[in-house]
């Protein structure tokens, strides 16, 4: 194989096809063209003002990669995988456009600096699109929240019925959880827009160069202070990862409700025929798979975040080739973020909930306990003392295979004697839910006051 013209001067012979096959990149990261020619010409234009090139030769080389970039476009761009990778077919064919000028676009530059200005306008890009689709899933929970203000259904811990909640404040409460994810995006995007470039190979570079100037042009706040940790660090594409890790994780987490309450034994929900499936043998079925495939998903973007932890545990400084292993991780992810994002906020639009179902519900498991303990205190009951006597209660109802709100009175006064009629109001659980008005409680009030403020926090986005 022939020598690479970018390198192959100190080489009388190139690599082994089978070695050119297993380190080429061209084939994936031909995904960030885009980015690299946003930085090139970025590059060229500050190239020109420090007076490194002409301002000719950097209006040729702008135009050129203006013509790389239309025929990427239009899908006439020739790949070619002897190249490597995407910054060296960009540089070739731009060469071929405008001549020799072209070959003055990497002055004051490495492939290491270059990647990593390009890489990060494509994580940030793919940031950017993770938090338009949050905030599109989050309007609608809270839509599909504002329409069941005044339904119920059983809260539960450990799986087991709790306490009475309105459904507007158990679907709020994945609103709140896609709200952090686009909050920590946001931080996340202030260390992904550092530009490297003007870090070279490592050591930084000859040239006069104004890294600060491409940084701004390119949409970025700052630069790197350290030209070894430029080019070394992918502590960006990591958080990033994160990122997608925890989204896919609250993603799974209600596809698991979806899944339990789509169950006839729950009820809770009807899957419309659009994100449902059957089954190839039994004709009743209508399987949530939808549900079950993002919930496997989350497994997909888990390792991708641990595959590139694994690549950069033991990395000496600075730039290693084992970095080239950080893209194909990150671009499954990022898709798989992106559909995920997606196909649930569909799912979410024509998911049908059975209110009835979820309201009968809340006669079993005597939800409603945590009222009567509630009611004795307001008797003066030590709280520790009306726990043990609810418990009391609870054992007789279950022995007589009733609710504590079918209990007689007779039945309420063995127990205690400071109990009296007062006590039935307070088990009726659509008045437990409206007690409930601290800040983040189930009480009408509080929801609609979660429904305003991130109602508030959408429009802000916008």
């Amino acid at each position: 194989m022939k020598t690479n013209a970018s390198w192959g001067g100190r080489f009388s012979e190139g690599p082994k096809e089978a070695v050119a096959a297993y380190t080429e990149s061209e084939s994936y990261d031909r995904a960030l063209a885009f980015q690299d020619i946003r930085a090139s010409k970025a590059h060229a234009r500050m190239l020109a003002r420090q007076g490194v090139l002409s301002s000719a030769d950097a209006d040729e080389l702008v135009r050129g990669l203006d013509l790389v970039a239309k025929e990427i476009a239009e899908g006439t761009f020739v790949w070619k995988r002897e190249l490597e990778d995407v910054h060296m077919n960009i540089e070739a064919r731009l060469t071929e456009l405008v001549g020799d000028v072209g070959k003055r676009l990497h002055t004051g530059r490495s492939r290491n600096d270059q990647v990593g200005l390009t890489y990060r306008l494509f994580v940030s890009d793919a940031l950017a699109e993770w938090q338009r689709l949050l905030l599109k899933l989050c309007e609608r929970f809270v839509d599909r929240a504002s329409e069941h203000a005044d339904h119920i259904l059983p809260g539960c811990t450990h799986l087991q019925p709790a306490q009475p909640v309105s459904l507007a404040h158990h679907l709020l409460a994945y609103a709140f959880m896609f709200r952090r994810d686009y909050q920590r995006i946001a931080d996340t995007l202030k260390r992904v827009r550092i530009s490297p470039l003007g870090a070279a190979a490592l050591a930084g570079t000859t040239y006069p160069l104004d890294p600060e100037s491409v940084a701004r042009e390119v949409g970025f706040a700052d630069i790197y202070r350290n030209s070894m940790d430029a080019v070394s660090d992918r502590d960006f594409v990591l958080e990033a990862l994160f990122d997608g890790s925890v989204i896919m994780t609250h993603l799974s987490r209600f596809c698991e409700e979806i899944i339990l309450w789509a169950n006839p034994n729950f009820g809770f929900v009807k899957l419309s025929d659009g994100y449902s499936t059957g089954s190839s043998i039994m004709p009743q079925k209508k399987n949530p798979d939808v549900a079950e495939l993002m919930r496997g998903k989350t497994g997909r973007v888990d390792g991708a975040l641990m595959g590139l932890l694994t690549v950069v545990k033991g990395l000496p400084l600075a730039y290693n080739r084992d970095l080239q292993e950080d893209k194909e991780g990150f671009m499954d992810a990022s898709h798989t973020v992106m559909t995920s994002l997606s196909v649930m906020e569909g799912m979410l639009s024509e998911l049908g909930f059975n209110t009835k179902r979820m309201e009968e519900a809340c006669s079993r498991g005597f939800l409603n306990a945590t009222e009567m303990a509630d009611y004795l205190v307001g008797k003066g009951v030590p709280f520790r003392e009306a726990h043990h006597i609810t418990g009391h209660a609870v054992a007789l109802a279950e022995q007589r295979g009733t609710g504590l709100e079918e209990l007689s009175l007779e039945d309420f006064r063995s127990l205690d004697a400071r109990i009296d009629e007062g006590i039935y109001p307070v088990l009726d659980c659509h008045a437990a839910v409206r007690r409930r008005e601290t800040p983040g409680g189930t009480g009408p009030k509080s929801v609609q006051a979660q429904i305003a403020l991130l109602r508030s926090w959408m429009r802000e986005q916008a």
